[in-house]
């Protein structure tokens, strides 16, 4: 029987993880909010276009969440066994896949910019500064799926901090370029909205160098090189369909989701535009704890299923649940107690958009509760134990079950107002914690998904 873990030194490791993670969170969060007033102090219509425009980002980047948690189930089992020439391999495979999706998505948005965010809204304006920002902003698609399957590596080997540093200069970057580009300062072009790409874009260039030569030079545990991405081991490419296509294909569910999502948003206005934006970008922040914990979490499961100490497993897991419980109510709490206190920061918004926005925010700290207990006990514990395929077939359940549906008929069946219809699309993150509490607590997901050495020598 699974008992709660009582040892400080497992604690300790869990804090140990968690902390980077969500030191990199909030900074790539802050990066967000930082853009999002600086861009929004151009008006409510910039504002929504840069917002429709990254609706791709968002897709794209839910790909490469995919494709880095299944390199993150993968190679935590084999950092388990210590077999880190399976890591360098599983590390290669991942960034082929993810540089071959980053140069289609780059192709598709350059050449058709104006038909891509038309997916999204019908609102003349917005589609117009949206295609403005994604023609430079597809540029920076190459170097941040490079980037970030490259942090996914590091943390598969406990090495969570490079993640944290290349944010912090991603943050510098950026909204310094942002100041002097979008506004003109000390000499520099006034460029508005494109000065917001061009910052972007430079940000994610210097991080990308960053992470290559961190991973060449300076990184001891792997010692990867880049040439291992022109050899491949077949059997570890064959695992790694088997067992990644199911996550690869739960966050497709999620990222078209999340553009369905954004096209519902898009067509309530440009008021509920803003207001989203300004919404989910502050509950980003508020959530660094909660991603960063299920972020270690999966590190911590993975590792102990990889070394096949299963009874561990379990008490882990169990402890994890209490874990992941406290911290969604202490998110939550300070997340609807400081709402008035973020919004007030948005001086240039009109009234209604911040009240608007106020009403989302309510939603969002009731539902990260549920996304505190439900997300990381599926993806941190469930998914990184090796049941990699339940989480694509319970999300796509909730989501084109009733997520969406019930959106679309709040939306325009009964004309609800915006803040029922966000209800409506944030609703899973509390009615998975029914399925979350069961499907852990049978353990069926334990599964060791490595080889032998001599298998993939």
């Amino acid at each position: 029987m699974a008992r709660i873990v009582r040892e400080r030194s497992f604690y300790k490791n869990l804090l140990m993880l968690t902390l980077p993670i969500a030191l990199q969170n909030i900074i790539t969060y802050l990066v967000t909010l930082a853009d999002n007033i600086m861009v929004g102090s151009l008006g409510e219509t910039t504002l929504s276009g840069v917002y429709m425009a990254n609706q791709v980002m968002s897709f794209i980047q839910m790909l490469v969440i995919g494709l880095s948690t299944s390199c993150t189930v993968l190679a935590t089992q084999y950092w388990g066994k210590r077999d880190t020439k399976s890591v360098c391999s599983i590390a290669a495979i991942t960034l082929r896949f993810a540089i071959v999706i980053a140069l289609a998505a780059w192709a598709v948005v350059f050449f058709f910019p104006g038909r891509v965010v038309s997916l999204f809204t019908n609102e003349p304006a917005v589609i117009k500064e949206g295609v403005v920002y994604i023609r430079i902003i597809c540029f920076t698609y190459i170097f941040f799926v490079l980037t970030n399957v490259l942090i996914a590596v590091m943390r598969s080997v406990e090495n969570v901090r490079i993640g944290m540093i290349v944010s912090l200069s991603t943050l510098v970057v950026n909204v310094s370029l942002n100041w002097l580009l979008i506004f003109g300062h000390w000499g520099f072009p006034r460029l508005g909205i494109c000065g917001a790409a061009i910052a972007t874009l430079t940000a994610r260039i210097i991080e990308t160098l960053i992470m290559i030569v961190y991973v060449r030079k300076i990184d001891k545990k792997l010692r990867f090189r880049f040439r291992e991405l022109l050899s491949t081991n077949r059997l570890l490419r064959k695992d790694y369909i088997k067992y990644g296509l199911p996550v690869i294909a739960g966050d497709v569910i999620w990222g078209l989701n999340t553009a369905t999502q954004g096209a519902i948003i898009g067509r309530l206005g440009e008021t509920a535009m803003a207001s989203v934006s300004i919404a989910g970008t502050i509950f980003q922040i508020a959530a660094v704890a909660v991603y960063g914990l299920a972020g270690a979490s999966a590190i911590v499961i993975g590792k102990t299923v990889g070394s096949g100490d299963y009874e561990r497993v379990k008490d882990y897991s169990k402890t994890l649940q209490f874990v992941f419980l406290g911290l969604g109510l202490i998110s939550g709490g300070v997340l609807y107690a400081t709402r008035g206190l973020w919004l007030s920061i948005y001086g240039d918004m009109t009234p209604e958009t911040i009240k608007m926005a106020n009403q989302l925010l309510t939603v969002l700290a009731v539902t990260l509760v549920g996304t505190a207990y439900q997300m990381s006990s599926l993806t941190g514990i469930v998914r990184a134990g090796g049941a990699t395929h339940f989480v694509f077939v319970n999300d796509t359940i909730f989501v084109w079950g009733v997520v969406i549906p019930s959106a679309l008929i709040a939306a325009f069946v009964f004309h609800a107002e915006p803040w029922v219809v966000y209800a409506c699309l944030k609703c899973d993150q509390i009615l998975k914690c029914f399925v979350a509490v069961v499907k852990v607590n049978r353990y069926k997901w334990i599964k060791q998904l490595t080889r032998e050495q001599s298998e993939v020598a």
